[in-house]
């Protein structure tokens, strides 16, 4: 699914212009060296997730595109990465031709992974597409889990320990991972057990 022509489509269906630089730019981002979660692979999952789902969404060009652009910028040194994810995409789909409304609704959609907190059924699908690793089965979440620890290699396990178990408590603590309910009823008692046995072995 990571193609150009998936990518075209996904422009054309946003009344923009198809541009084989733009993918390739992007295509670029997500094969840097030191992505080992948030890459290509990353995307091509979300895209699936999604369409699975699609028929929830109420503009679903706008939510693969938020799904093309949301970890474009993704520096496990910077605190601003969904911002700027954000803003190339508005600049990327400005200059595409997208109309300028739906490109505040895939702006909106960026910035909502970073709370994980959504103000529309779409936002709100859109996150729950990219939190859906947190209800996987438990082997593709330990998987998960290692490859975030090696974005964060550089981090001292004294560091990242309770800074990653304060994350994933963040998650246990809300009164629901997922707001779509039919993600809710897939995923949100895995994600619990998934997160509930992490904490633990952390804590230890």
């Amino acid at each position: 699914m990571i193609t150009f022509e998936t990518f075209a489509t996904c422009l054309a269906g946003l009344g923009g212009r198809a541009d084989r630089a733009l993918f390739e730019s992007l295509l670029a981002r997500y094969t840097e060296a030191g992505r080992h979660y948030h890459d290509t692979s990353h995307i091509e999952e979300c895209l699936k997730g999604f369409e699975a789902h699609r028929d929830l969404a109420e503009h679903p060009h706008e939510i693969e595109a938020a799904i093309w652009f949301h970890d474009a910028v993704y520096d496990t040194r910077a605190t601003d990465n969904e911002e700027r994810s954000a803003e190339l995409a508005r600049r990327a789909l400005s200059s595409a031709g997208v109309p300028e409304e739906c490109v505040d609704r895939i702006v909106d959609m960026i910035h909502a992974t970073k709370t994980h907190q959504a103000s529309t059924p779409d936002c709100a699908l859109m996150v729950d597409i990219d939190l859906a690793i947190l209800g996987a089965r438990k082997d593709v979440f330990e998987q998960y889990d290692r490859h975030i620890r090696r974005e964060y290699a550089w981090v001292p396990r004294e560091t990242y320990v309770p800074a990653r178990a304060k994350i994933l408590r963040s998650f246990l603590d809300r009164d629901t991972i997922y707001r779509t309910p039919r993600l809710h009823e897939l995923y949100e008692a895995c994600a619990r057990a998934n997160l509930r046995s992490k904490l633990a072995e952390l804590e230890r």
